[in-house]
């Protein structure tokens, strides 16, 4: 289905309207942000896709990827998705935690990384996501290569699952961009 022929929308649940579930895991979303994202509204439509959004969310931001390297796997996926939301989301966040204004434009515009591990993390990123997983021999040994471990390949996987939940749910909800990503609006 082409992504333009979409004409369903989903409900965007606040602590009013969620259930009980919900509202416990919508009230740890506005304590963490000041305010409930859209997409955490949109996926308090099931409790344990938002749980579980939320700690893979949690999880990946701890795993064993820097802040240039955590923007480098989101925003891969991100725009190979082609997420409308989670591009500019991730934008605003890869700002407040000051990564360079070079990586984020470079993933954002789909140029080159200004450095060459960056590029080998990215190249890695985007060939498990286009390829569902699988990845050559060839790709395997410039990831590693590059200084990249084993713990950080599965650390790809979990990024991964993170975006698919959000990535997915933005293309089904059509999910409207927070205010505070509007300036970082973008399409592909």
């Amino acid at each position: 289905m082409n992504k333009k022929e979409n004409t369903a929308s989903l409900e965007i649940f606040d602590i009013n309207t969620a259930s009980e579930k919900s509202k416990t895991l919508l009230q740890k979303s506005k304590d963490a942000y000041g305010y409930i994202p859209n997409l955490h509204g949109v996926l308090a439509g099931s409790p344990n896709l938002l749980e579980a959004y939320q700690n893979l969310h949690e999880l990946f931001a701890n795993s064993s990827f820097n802040k240039e390297e955590l923007t480098v796997v989101w925003q891969t996926i991100n725009v190979e998705h082609e997420c409308h939301y989670c591009v500019p989301a991730h934008t605003g966040i890869a700002k407040a935690m000051k990564v360079d204004d070079a990586i984020i434009n470079a993933l954002r515009d789909q140029s080159e990384l200004p450095t060459k591990k960056l590029q080998v993390l990215h190249n890695t990123t985007l060939a498990l996501t286009r390829n569902r997983g699988y990845i050559s021999e060839e790709e395997l040994n410039a990831f590693y290569e590059e200084g990249y471990t084993q713990r950080n390949l599965l650390d790809i996987i979990l990024g991964l699952s993170q975006k698919v939940i959000s990535n997915y749910t933005n293309h089904i909800a059509e999910t409207p961009l927070d205010d505070a990503f509007q300036k970082f609006s973008w399409s592909k």
